[in-house]
């Protein structure tokens, strides 16, 4: 159904592309996605130390000798400096010291990306905020609601990523994600000199909604001290982001008002008021195509991708270099699920053996997920982080952009009951030709912040009241790791409740 004049106008106000919003609406009423089903998951794969590798300390690769030293020379690196030892059966073996500085000296020919998308409708809601249940939210009410406001019209990049101890906000988690990657690049200059083009230049997919505002918050960086004072030192300017910008869609209407569905046209209760979502960060394949290719021609390799608002999502040399010498197309990270793990993709294995990321509600339920913990399987979670290798994507643009599938989900927030049609990045899994997994210390590589509440766990807000025992401990774990990151990664230190530039 034709939207009205007033539907339409408001549609065109907010950005929606009323073509590509219309459609997908006609492909949902013609079944074109009605034989997309959830994953029905078999098991889970275990850490193997080939397939999924334990990424901590005790990353290891071991390779025939032939294949690593064939490798190796394909990197351009001298093999009396790869760091290579002699292990059993003629195999050459790379431990984790080895591998960080062999992926240190590769940093040149990667590049970092950010998944921005729209303003993360879920991310304030006081609705799904609550699903983490109503003693934990009012636990954290005086907390949410000093941070809430500040993330309203605000893309998440852009927002708060943490609250200091004496209530200051922090700053974004963006501005976190450019200096960890201007921090690697003063490492990678110490240790090999000048590159021969800028090390982890950061690169994104905004949306319509969020682009100029986010334009506006990276030329903020020239004079930011956390960020200028280190992009003069490597001569590049931090405003400078390769992007790609993401369309918005209109939301549709709730699966409980049956078919032809339609615009959903009551957000917040109002007549002929439409409700603007990304598509799904699945439309990377397409919206970041050109970007994907430039940087190729420009001589980068390899591409990190991954959630803005993860704070553990930064680049690790030694997984870089672990990557390069797999030969596969693609890596994701994976972490043991916590009660918090509610909205994101899980590692699973299907019945004929394949290995995919299903996305828990649109492909796979989580009463399946509580399923399979309970016949003791250990859940291994999507990190949202992947790391392609360039020449072997950029030619399967095209064909992973049809092939990604395009589901929907029932919504229930503040705006209303509707349904969300995307694509969901992850899925790109079951298109690989094989790819690496690495299992990681969520308190190290996976300090998401889905919810805002998350962002108080991590901040290590005190609750006005006692949380339940097993949220307990996932705050207080998620609190630790965020402190390491901090002093680590991210160059600062605590110095009066406020974290500052060490």
């Amino acid at each position: 159904m034709e939207p009205n004049t007033a539907l339409r106008a408001d549609m065109e106000a907010k950005g929606i592309d009323l073509e590509l919003s219309l459609r997908i609406l006609k492909d949902i009423n013609s079944g074109r996605y009605d034989f997309l089903k959830s994953v029905e998951a078999a098991g889970v794969p275990p850490v193997d130390g080939s397939s999924v590798m334990d990424a901590g300390p005790s990353l290891r690769v071991e390779l025939p000798e032939s294949i690593a030293r064939e490798r190796l020379e394909a990197l351009g690196v001298p093999f009396a400096e790869s760091g290579a030892s002699e292990a059993q059966d003629g195999a050459l073996a790379f431990d984790r010291e080895a591998l960080r500085a062999l992926g240190f000296r590769l940093l040149d020919r990667a590049a970092y990306g950010v998944l921005n998308g729209g303003s993360a409708t879920s991310y304030a809601d006081s609705k799904r905020n609550a699903a983490l249940g109503a003693d934990v939210f009012e636990a954290y009410r005086p907390g949410f609601e000093r941070l809430a406001p500040l993330c309203e019209g605000v893309p998440k990049g852009a927002s708060p990523a943490w609250l200091d101890g004496d209530g200051h906000p922090g700053e974004s988690f963006l501005t976190l994600k450019k200096r960890a990657a201007l921090l690697l690049a003063a490492g990678r200059r110490e240790r090999f000199g000048a590159p021969e083009r800028p090390v982890l230049p950061l690169f994104q997919m905004s949306s319509v909604g969020t682009d100029s505002a986010l334009a506006e918050h990276y030329r903020a960086w020239r004079v930011h001290p956390w960020i200028a004072p280190l992009a003069r030192s490597e001569g590049v300017d931090p405003a400078e982001l390769r992007t790609g910008v993401q369309p918005m869609i209109a939301a549709f209407t709730h699966s409980s008002e049956g078919r032809p569905r339609r615009i959903f046209d009551q957000a917040w209760g109002k007549p002929d008021t439409a409700l603007a979502l990304p598509g799904g960060h699945g439309q990377i394949f397409h919206v970041l195509a050109e970007v994907y290719r430039g940087l190729l021609a420009d001589g980068y390799k390899w591409a990190w991708l991954g959630n803005v608002d993860n704070s553990g999502y930064v680049p690790d040399p030694a997984e870089l270099a672990a990557f390069a010498l797999s030969g596969a197309p693609a890596a994701f990270e994976f972490a043991w699920r916590t009660p918090v793990d509610v909205k994101g993709g899980i590692l699973v294995e299907t019945a004929s053996g394949a290995r995919t990321i299903a996305d828990i509600g649109p492909a796979i339920s989580f009463d399946r997920v509580l399923e399979l913990e309970k016949s003791g399987a250990r859940i291994l979670f999507n990190c949202a982080t992947g790391l392609f290798d360039l020449e072997l994507l950029v030619p399967r643009l095209d064909e992973l952009a049809r092939e990604l599938p395009v589901r929907l989900s029932d919504q229930d927030k503040d705006s209303g009951r509707y349904s969300q049609a995307e694509q969901v990045t992850w899925e790109v899994a079951a298109l690989m030709d094989g790819f690496v997994g690495f299992a990681v210390d969520k308190y190290e590589r996976f300090i998401a912040a889905k919810l805002l509440l998350e962002t108080l766990m991590s901040s290590g807000a005190e609750p006005a009241r006692p949380l339940p025992a097993g949220i307990a401990d996932t705050a207080r774990l998620l609190a630790a790791g965020q402190k390491r990151l901090m002093e680590t990664v991210y160059g600062l230190r605590l110095e009066n409740q406020r974290w500052r530039p060490a």
